[in-house]
């Protein structure tokens, strides 16, 4: 799949979730198959991106990513959820599920 560039993931109608990690964050490691599992319920339906704060710095700093996890949702081009700190499936689920009714 060739790389999209930011603006063409956020501009989608299809939600798309960012989980903004590094590698060295104990919680991060802790949320990832969290994401995981949400990706394989939600399926097609949404989205699902992870973004390493180490390795993308300066979109890090355009969205003022200031602590990790911190997750996102944007669809249309707007933000529709930002949440930092680990979340549930389920508060995810209906996040994006609200997005898709």
């Amino acid at each position: 799949m060739a790389k999209s560039s930011f603006k063409d993931l956020i501009n989608s109608d299809t939600p798309l979730l960012i989980d903004f990690y590094a590698d060295w964050c104990g919680p991060c490691k802790q949320f990832a198959p969290i994401i995981d599992e949400l990706k394989d319920e939600m399926g097609d339906t949404v989205r699902v991106i992870k973004i390493d704060v180490d390795k993308n710095q300066p979109l890090s700093q355009k969205l003022k990513v200031m602590s990790i996890p911190t997750v996102m949702i944007y669809q249309n081009g707007e933000r529709k959820y930002e949440g930092k700190g680990m979340h549930t499936k389920d508060d995810l689920m209906r996040k994006l599920k609200a997005l898709l009714a």
